[in-house]
């Protein structure tokens, strides 16, 4: 019999072909697999076998995609019943069904059980309504900032990987959006967890020049607005910029303007604040997904956030490593201190994931 390793190469070979593998004789199939794997072991290098990994793996994710979200390949989000659409807006049940027997308003979906339900779309539609009726009102129903409140930009960030940061940034999108608050999620993470959790593949979905990268880059001819790179999600309310492996251009790139004193507009942690100054007025609070680092990504999140969520598991490792994170973070903000930067933070708080 074929072993298991040259099992799977003929599977999958056969798999690829549209044909049946044998695996009870000898010759044929084993055969062809032994050298395949040969040939395989004898070419490739370490670099070659992980990006040959790295492709199948993409690929499989992108198949499982597919499957899992039919007919476009796309996340959606389900509706909502109208008791909890009451207890999100602060709209009567029995005024809800009013407005839709008389044909006012969104008109909500059925359930095969002939129950009214709304999108979340549906539901910011019903919002605007009621504010625009009951002007005195008006933040009950449609929370946005008021007159004079700044931009709230909260970064979410840890030295340690697995603290649950990119968890955080997405639970609290959902939560803010579900009460009727723009916001614009932004991953900084090269990883893009962030952006793969909303529906965009980092390998597939984004492209060249659409990540953040493409608003910080020090090339003036390459430099795109912010607004160009934001695209929505399917979750109303809810914006992103996604991330990809192009983000780690920026931590390789500062080092080198910083050395030979190149690049133009403004120093690198000012570069991300200056950004999302042009969206100020469209949002009313921005996520920052950090890398697990203090890289320059990070420390330019840091600047830009009115606030930080600090998360950590509640062991003695990743405590100590918090700590450590604390302290480094100190010392580096000492230095932007010097270089002119100044903190000014609404709150820091810390969560125990």
């Amino acid at each position: 019999m074929v072993s298991g390793r040259k099992a799977r190469i003929v599977l999958y070979l056969w798999r690829a072909l549209g044909g049946k593998p044998n695996f009870s004789r000898q010759g044929g199939d084993m055969a062809i697999a032994t050298k395949i794997e040969a040939a395989i072991v004898q070419k490739e290098d370490a670099g070659g076998k992980i990006a040959r990994h790295a492709s199948l793996l993409s690929q499989q994710l992108q198949q499982l995609r597919t499957r899992m979200y039919p007919p476009k390949s796309e996340k959606s989000l389900r509706p909502f019943l109208t008791n909890e659409v009451s207890k999100l807006t602060s709209i009567p049940d029995s005024t809800l069904k009013l407005l839709s027997s008389e044909g006012r308003g969104p008109i909500p979906g059925r359930l095969e059980n002939n129950h009214r339900v709304y999108t979340l779309a549906q539901i910011n539609e019903l919002r605007e309504l009621f504010a625009s009726q009951k002007p005195a009102d008006a933040l009950r129903f449609l929370p946005r900032r008021r007159e004079g409140e700044h931009l709230q930009v909260v970064a979410i960030a840890n030295f340690k990987g697995g603290s649950a940061k990119t968890t955080t940034c997405v639970h609290l999108a959902h939560y803010l959006a579900l009460q009727g608050y723009r916001v614009l999620a932004l991953d900084l993470d090269p990883q893009a967890s962030l952006s793969a959790l909303f529906g965009a593949q980092p390998e597939f979905d984004v492209g060249a020049n659409e990540t953040i990268y493409a608003a910080l880059r020090y090339d003036d001819a390459e430099r795109r607005p912010i607004r160009d790179i934001i695209r929505k999600t399917y979750f109303d309310g809810i914006d992103l910029i996604p991330g990809n492996l192009e983000v780690m251009e920026y931590e390789h790139e500062t080092p080198r303007v910083l050395a030979q004193k190149s690049g133009s507009g403004a120093i690198f942690f000012e570069r991300l604040k200056l950004a999302l100054a042009d969206v100020d007025q469209d949002y009313d609070v921005v996520i920052l997904d950090t890398p697990p680092s203090l890289g320059f990504l990070t420390l330019s999140a840091i600047y830009a956030a009115t606030s930080m969520i600090i998360t950590v598991h509640p062991a003695m490792l990743d405590v100590a490593s918090m700590s450590q994170f604390l302290l480094m973070m100190g010392d580096l903000i000492s230095v932007l201190n010097e270089s002119g930067a100044q903190l000014d933070q609404d709150f820091i708080r810390y969560l125990v994931t």
